[in-house]
């Protein structure tokens, strides 16, 4: 009676080593799927804020637009799957997904600019996403192993706000990103959490390519007189105690609202306002053109 309690311990015992066994299996296909799709891409560079509302996805969209402009091969991947924003920004609400043989394709902006968002799928935007974390992680796995992205210079991730499921999965899937960009707003409540997101970035060992102060100061339209509405400098404060660079201010302008809401991305659309550019606008530009140009260099 042992020896056969033995057998059957053994039989019970070899059967589990299978089944773990089939599951590492299962989970090595995936991760090779993974990496064999997205090999032609060569730098993957996240931007995130530790607080929702500060312009991240603006950013974001610009970033990438920008960076097209340059004559880059851009992906701008949205995993903001609970609030996607960059369909609205773009002027693609209501783009229909293609499929195709190999894998789903990312809609194009331009020729040089492919996109992917979640807000693609919902076929009416009123309609609440309410996923927990297993199936948030399955559609982000799929943004990066179905979605034929092809060779790009760059895929920017549009990050949700915090430092929760999505941000865990996307530092998990692309464990050799190039690193994050943080967007913050200068006030001292919304800093207290992009140190946070500079935390996360720390523990999980995600590079800092800098912070960006957005919604910093108002420039009249009228007389030019800047008020800082929210303060101005925190966020370059917040950067230099934490050891991180500090990319530059944007400052509050109902333009990038106007362009934002008509899905216009700002930076593309800035050369038609050089013959009326103020000095707000100087400044905008030139602080959305240095996040450009910092990610294309500390990402080498």
């Amino acid at each position: 009676m042992d020896k056969v309690n033995e057998r059957k311990e053994a039989g019970s015992t070899c059967s589990s080593k299978k089944r773990i066994g089939k599951d590492e299996i299962e989970e090595l296909k995936e991760k090779i799927a993974l990496e064999q799709n997205i090999c032609d891409i060569d730098r993957k560079i996240m931007v995130m804020s530790g607080k929702g509302g500060v312009g991240k996805s603006t950013v974001a969209a610009n970033i990438a637009v920008g960076l097209s402009l340059k004559g880059k091969q851009v992906g701008l991947m949205d995993i903001d799957i609970h609030g996607p924003s960059i369909p609205k920004i773009v002027g693609l609400e209501g783009t229909t997904l293609r499929q195709s043989e190999e894998g789903l394709l990312p809609v194009e902006y331009s020729n040089n600019l492919k996109i992917m968002s979640i807000g693609f799928l919902i076929q009416d935007r009123k309609d609440a996403v309410i996923w927990r974390a297993p199936l948030k992680h399955s559609l982000i796995r799929q943004f990066l192993t179905d979605v034929r992205w092809g060779e790009l210079d760059y895929l920017i991730v549009d990050c949700p706000p915090g430092t929760g499921d999505e941000l865990i999965s996307i530092a998990q899937l692309l464990e050799n990103a190039d690193g994050a960009i943080i967007v913050a707003t200068p006030q001292d409540v919304a800093l207290n959490d992009v140190r946070k997101s500079i935390s996360f970035c720390n523990h999980v060992q995600l590079p800092v390519i800098g912070v960006i102060e957005n919604m910093s100061g108002f420039v009249c339209p009228n007389c030019g007189v800047t008020t800082d509405i929210f303060k101005t400098g925190g966020g370059e404060k917040m950067a230099s105690e934490m050891g991180v660079p500090f990319l530059g201010r944007i400052p509050i302008d109902p333009k990038i609202v106007e362009h934002s809401d008509s899905g216009r991305p700002f930076l593309q659309y800035v050369p038609s306002f050089k013959s009326e550019q103020r000095e707000g606008e100087k400044i905008k530009c030139r602080s959305m053109n240095i996040s450009v140009m910092t990610a294309e260099d500390d990402s080498r």
